[in-house]
């Protein structure tokens, strides 16, 4: 958690100008809705940018709210979702969209209490839509922080928790990235980071978590026949039994007999 800056940095003017004036355009920056954001930061865990944003706009295009995503039979949602992988986010957004429909938001100290919504997630509902001074601590900040303020962040000016959050995640994406960090062809923050003129930027940068291979795992396995499932309405279970079994024990399918059939169809 960011703390009040009595006086701002000036190299955290210095971010806020910047992005103000360069900062990307995506369309969920164009709304401080809670179910927007929650919508599109599920959407956007181990996805690229690039490939959310068709499918956000799609997404709020046909259940607006989270009472409209709640009303929907989880079976058209993972339908939707064909493509984003990891589907047990669109079930656990599923979820959440019917408690927020049916108790409301969870005070803000227990928006982990929602399915799927971790610390991360939390921190940026509050900060993408509350507008709070919050940083939500993914890989582009923590990157960041360990390379241009390696003291700790000096603060968020009041008001500007939004801005400062979102020019964390564009400075982390364009300029201050993992394996070629953009330090010498105009990063905003190159002036005064120590890392940087140190020569020592990779060797400060925390450790990414390596993603394991996808092609030929298990993981492809069930999404083959998850999307075999979404586009027939129900195929074989003797197809791929462990990846059936798999899909089965995380709710996003059903056993009937001898074949796995989408949730709630009759």
């Amino acid at each position: 958690m960011t703390r009040p800056a009595p006086t701002c940095d000036p190299a955290v003017a210095t971010l806020i100008e910047w992005f103000a004036a360069d900062g990307a355009d995506f369309p969920w920056r164009r709304t401080r809705d809670r179910y927007a954001v929650l919508v599109a930061e599920v959407q956007l865990q181990s996805t690229q940018v690039a490939r959310v944003v068709p499918y956000f706009e799609a997404w709020m295009d046909r259940w607006p709210s989270a009472c409209a995503l709640a009303a929907a039979p989880l079976a058209d949602v993972l339908g939707v979702w064909q493509g984003l992988g990891y589907p047990r986010r669109a079930r656990n957004l599923h979820l959440a969209a019917r408690q927020i429909c049916a108790s409301g938001w969870p005070e803000d100290d227990r928006l982990t209490e929602l399915p799927g919504v971790g610390p991360y997630t939390a921190a940026a509902i509050r900060c993408f839509a509350d507008g709070a001074p919050v940083l939500p601590h993914d890989t582009n900040v923590a990157r960041v922080l360990a390379r241009r303020f390696p003291d700790g962040w000096p603060g968020t000016p009041d008001g500007a928790g939004w801005a400062v959050g979102q020019a964390f995640m564009d400075l982390g994406r364009a300029w201050c990235t993992a394996r070629a960090p953009r330090c010498e062809s105009g990063c905003p923050l190159r002036s005064g980071c120590r890392a940087a003129d140190a020569g020592l930027v990779l060797e400060v940068t925390p450790p990414r978590r390596r993603q394991s291979r996808f092609a030929g795992s298990f993981r492809q396995r069930r999404g083959f026949l998850l999307r075999e499932l979404t586009a027939d309405g129900a195929v074989p279970i003797d197809r791929d039994v462990e990846a059936a079994a798999s899909l089965v024990a995380d709710g996003l399918a059903r056993a009937v007999g001898a074949e796995l059939m989408l949730p709630e169809r009759p």
